[in-house]
Protein backbone atom coordinates (compact mmCIF):
# COMPACT_ATOMS: atom_id res chain seq x y z
CA UNK A 1 0.00 0.00 0.00
CA UNK A 2 1.10 3.86 -0.65
CA UNK A 3 0.11 6.44 1.12
CA UNK A 4 0.99 10.11 -0.28
CA UNK A 5 1.00 12.71 1.81
CA UNK A 6 0.70 16.28 1.16
CA UNK A 7 0.69 20.44 2.88
CA UNK A 8 2.29 23.36 3.58
CA UNK A 9 4.90 23.36 5.93
CA UNK A 10 4.86 22.70 9.61
CA UNK A 11 1.08 21.25 8.87
CA UNK A 12 1.74 18.03 10.84
CA UNK A 13 2.48 15.98 7.53
CA UNK A 14 5.61 13.88 9.46
CA UNK A 15 3.60 13.20 12.44
CA UNK A 16 0.54 11.61 10.50
CA UNK A 17 3.15 9.41 8.78
CA UNK A 18 4.73 8.36 11.93
CA UNK A 19 1.00 7.56 12.59
CA UNK A 20 0.16 5.74 9.68
CA UNK A 21 2.79 3.11 10.53
CA UNK A 22 3.17 3.04 14.16
CA UNK A 23 1.10 -0.07 14.92
CA UNK A 24 2.89 -1.94 11.53
CA UNK A 25 3.77 -5.32 13.23
CA UNK A 26 7.32 -5.64 11.19
CA UNK A 27 11.01 -3.46 10.27
CA UNK A 28 10.31 -0.01 9.77
CA UNK A 29 12.65 2.56 7.32
CA UNK A 30 12.70 6.24 7.45
CA UNK A 31 14.27 7.37 4.40
CA UNK A 32 16.01 10.68 5.28
CA UNK A 33 16.41 13.06 2.32
CA UNK A 34 17.09 16.43 3.61
CA UNK A 35 21.09 17.15 3.34
CA UNK A 36 22.71 18.48 6.45
CA UNK A 37 23.76 21.95 4.79
CA UNK A 38 23.71 24.21 7.37
CA UNK A 39 22.10 25.16 11.09
CA UNK A 40 18.55 25.37 9.36
CA UNK A 41 18.85 21.74 8.04
CA UNK A 42 20.39 20.87 11.40
CA UNK A 43 17.96 21.65 13.18
CA UNK A 44 15.41 20.29 10.93
CA UNK A 45 16.47 16.85 11.60
CA UNK A 46 17.76 16.80 14.89
CA UNK A 47 13.52 17.79 15.23
CA UNK A 48 12.77 14.66 13.20
CA UNK A 49 15.26 12.17 14.93
CA UNK A 50 13.83 13.39 18.22
CA UNK A 51 9.80 12.77 16.97
CA UNK A 52 10.95 8.99 15.56
CA UNK A 53 12.60 8.11 18.64
CA UNK A 54 11.36 5.35 20.41
CA UNK A 55 9.10 4.78 17.78
CA UNK A 56 11.15 1.74 16.20
CA UNK A 57 12.53 3.56 12.97
CA UNK A 58 15.85 2.26 11.17
CA UNK A 59 16.94 5.50 9.82
CA UNK A 60 19.01 5.19 6.02
CA UNK A 61 20.27 8.38 4.35
CA UNK A 62 19.62 8.99 1.11
CA UNK A 63 19.48 11.84 -0.64
CA UNK A 64 19.69 10.24 -4.30
CA UNK A 65 18.79 7.53 -6.53
CA UNK A 66 16.35 6.23 -3.66
CA UNK A 67 15.79 3.23 -6.56
CA UNK A 68 19.25 1.83 -5.47
CA UNK A 69 18.18 1.76 -1.55
CA UNK A 70 18.44 -2.74 -0.90
CA UNK A 71 15.26 -3.04 1.90
CA UNK A 72 14.35 -6.44 3.49
CA UNK A 73 10.80 -7.76 2.43
CA UNK A 74 7.51 -6.66 3.53
CA UNK A 75 8.87 -4.04 5.72
CA UNK A 76 7.61 -0.54 6.07
CA UNK A 77 9.24 2.77 4.62
CA UNK A 78 8.83 6.12 5.46
CA UNK A 79 10.18 8.14 2.92
CA UNK A 80 10.86 11.66 3.85
CA UNK A 81 10.43 14.42 1.68
CA UNK A 82 9.96 14.71 -1.49
CA UNK A 83 10.67 18.07 -1.85
CA UNK A 84 13.94 17.28 -0.31
CA UNK A 85 14.81 14.85 -2.59
CA UNK A 86 13.22 16.59 -6.26
CA UNK A 87 15.91 19.39 -5.68
CA UNK A 88 19.15 16.88 -4.44
CA UNK A 89 18.32 15.24 -7.88
CA UNK A 90 18.12 18.35 -9.94
CA UNK A 91 20.74 20.43 -8.24
CA UNK A 92 23.37 18.44 -7.32
CA UNK A 93 25.14 17.60 -10.45
CA UNK A 94 26.72 20.11 -12.54
CA UNK A 95 24.06 19.97 -15.50
CA UNK A 96 20.41 20.99 -13.48
CA UNK A 97 18.04 18.45 -15.08
CA UNK A 98 14.25 17.23 -14.46
CA UNK A 99 14.30 14.37 -12.25
CA UNK A 100 10.88 12.90 -12.35
CA UNK A 101 11.35 10.03 -14.44
CA UNK A 102 14.06 8.87 -11.99
CA UNK A 103 12.08 9.79 -8.98
CA UNK A 104 9.06 7.43 -10.55
CA UNK A 105 11.19 5.14 -11.33
CA UNK A 106 12.81 4.71 -8.03
CA UNK A 107 9.28 5.25 -5.88
CA UNK A 108 7.63 2.13 -7.75
CA UNK A 109 11.27 -0.02 -7.23
CA UNK A 110 10.34 0.55 -3.71
CA UNK A 111 6.43 0.26 -3.73
CA UNK A 112 6.90 -3.20 -5.32
CA UNK A 113 9.28 -3.82 -2.33
CA UNK A 114 7.98 -3.23 0.48
CA UNK A 115 4.56 -3.82 2.19
CA UNK A 116 3.71 -0.02 3.01
CA UNK A 117 5.20 2.82 1.92
CA UNK A 118 4.33 6.45 3.32
CA UNK A 119 5.62 9.21 1.16
CA UNK A 120 5.99 13.08 2.62
CA UNK A 121 5.93 15.80 0.13
CA UNK A 122 4.93 19.71 0.07
CA UNK A 123 2.75 21.91 -2.10
CA UNK A 124 4.96 24.51 -3.11
CA UNK A 125 3.12 25.55 -6.44
CA UNK A 126 0.16 27.77 -5.06
CA UNK A 127 1.59 30.48 -4.01
CA UNK A 128 1.49 32.39 -7.38
CA UNK A 129 4.69 34.26 -6.85
CA UNK A 130 7.25 34.66 -9.79
CA UNK A 131 10.08 32.63 -9.16
CA UNK A 132 13.26 32.49 -11.13
CA UNK A 133 13.53 29.76 -14.08
CA UNK A 134 15.46 27.43 -11.80
CA UNK A 135 13.13 27.33 -8.78
CA UNK A 136 9.92 27.39 -11.12
CA UNK A 137 11.79 24.60 -12.95
CA UNK A 138 11.97 22.58 -9.13
CA UNK A 139 7.77 23.50 -8.46
CA UNK A 140 6.97 21.96 -12.25
CA UNK A 141 9.29 18.96 -11.17
CA UNK A 142 7.63 18.18 -7.81
CA UNK A 143 4.13 19.39 -9.43
CA UNK A 144 4.49 16.47 -11.43
CA UNK A 145 6.00 13.87 -9.31
CA UNK A 146 3.59 14.41 -6.69
CA UNK A 147 0.53 14.47 -9.29
CA UNK A 148 2.20 11.01 -10.65
CA UNK A 149 2.56 9.29 -7.54
CA UNK A 150 -1.33 10.68 -6.74
CA UNK A 151 -2.28 8.77 -9.64
CA UNK A 152 -1.33 5.40 -8.42
CA UNK A 153 -0.70 5.91 -4.51
CA UNK A 154 -3.94 3.94 -2.92
CA UNK A 155 -4.55 6.91 -0.66
CA UNK A 156 -3.41 10.55 -0.60
CA UNK A 157 -4.03 12.68 2.17
CA UNK A 158 -3.53 16.40 2.42
CA UNK A 159 -2.79 18.17 6.02
CA UNK A 160 -4.23 21.32 7.22
CA UNK A 161 -3.44 22.64 10.38
CA UNK A 162 -3.30 19.19 11.54
CA UNK A 163 -5.70 18.32 10.25
CA UNK A 164 -5.63 15.01 7.66
CA UNK A 165 -8.32 15.41 4.63
CA UNK A 166 -8.32 12.02 2.72
CA UNK A 167 -8.26 13.14 -1.00
CA UNK A 168 -8.42 9.61 -2.08
CA UNK A 169 -8.43 6.09 -0.27
CA UNK A 170 -8.94 6.10 3.03
CA UNK A 171 -6.79 7.47 6.40
CA UNK A 172 -4.45 3.52 6.84
CA UNK A 173 -4.32 5.44 10.84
Amino acid sequence: MTTLITGGSKCGKSSLAERILEKFPGRKIYIATMQPFGADAAEAIERHREMREGKGFETVEKYTDIGEIQLPADCAVLLECMGNLCANEMFSGEVVCDPTDKIISGIKRLSDRVSELVIVTNQVGSDGISYSEETAGYIRSLGAINSRIAGFADNVVECVYGIPIVLKGELPC
